[in-house]
């Protein structure tokens, strides 16, 4: 655990329970009476994502149960908070996609999900994902595999399918879908390597693969492996430099 992280989080809510007071009881029950910050993340979660079959109080129990129980989980939502605050130049605060980015409480769903999944638990797994895609506007398949450090900016739109693979430090903006094509099965969403940048609307198909630190731009339409470093655009999306 990053004893840092969750201090610096403290004292931000602290911050804002004093320039807003009449948010004062909201902040303090979501995360200034938490624990840690796992706590803090299930239990802003159960606030927004019960319903009739789950109240917020199962839902905090729950969530708040699979992230105890999988150890890859607190590294990986530390390593989300870092990444969006570092890459989103409108993000001052460690706080602010921890309260208010629905595309960083869609991943934080989604990690949940993703340990449900590979405990064979995949009805609730799924569950979640379906809260996720109707409260956050971010559809990812809890089979996806997604590494910590990513950042999902506005979320909206989003959808990553169940074979996609996702490494470290990739930005992905609103309206991206990571997708198949046809009906074949086995491994056919693409794979998304270090540092890529996905820039809205684009839509990335079958099992291919985006290098290393390119540049996906926006409203592309990417059908064949993207080489390292490379910017590609268009319809169908080609390399820049061409």
């Amino acid at each position: 655990m990053d004893k840092d992280l969750w201090t610096n989080i403290q004292d931000e809510i602290q911050l804002r329970v004093d320039a807003e007071p009449t948010l004062g009881s909201f902040l303090h029950s979501l995360v200034l009476s938490q624990k840690d910050l796992l706590a803090a993340v299930a239990s802003i979660l159960a606030s927004k994502l019960h319903s009739d079959a789950l109240s917020a109080m199962d839902v905090k129990k729950f969530i708040l149960d699979v992230y105890r129980e999988c150890k890859d989980i607190e590294p990986a939502i530390e390593a989300d908070l870092k990444f969006f605050k570092n890459q989103d130049p409108a993000c001052k605060y460690y706080s602010t996609p921890l309260l208010f980015y629905k595309g960083f409480l869609g991943l934080a769903t989604y990690r949940a999900a993703n340990c449900l999944w590979h405990d064979e638990r995949h009805t609730m797994a799924l569950f979640f994902q379906n809260r996720a895609s109707e409260v956050f506007g971010v559809d990812i398949h809890p089979a996806a595999k997604i590494d910590g450090g990513i950042m999902i900016d506005h979320a909206t739109g989003v959808v990553i399918g169940e074979t996609a693979e996702i490494e470290t430090e990739v930005s992905i903006f609103q309206g991206v879908t990571l997708g198949g094509k046809g009906f074949d099965s086995g491994k056919r969403h693409p794979n998304i390597k270090k540092g890529a940048s996905i820039f809205a609307a684009s839509t990335i198909l079958g099992n291919i693969t985006i290098g290393e630190n390119s540049i996906v731009a926006a409203g592309s339409l990417v059908l064949r492996d993207v080489d390292r470093d490379n910017t590609v655009a268009g319809v169908p999306a080609k390399s820049t430099k061409d």
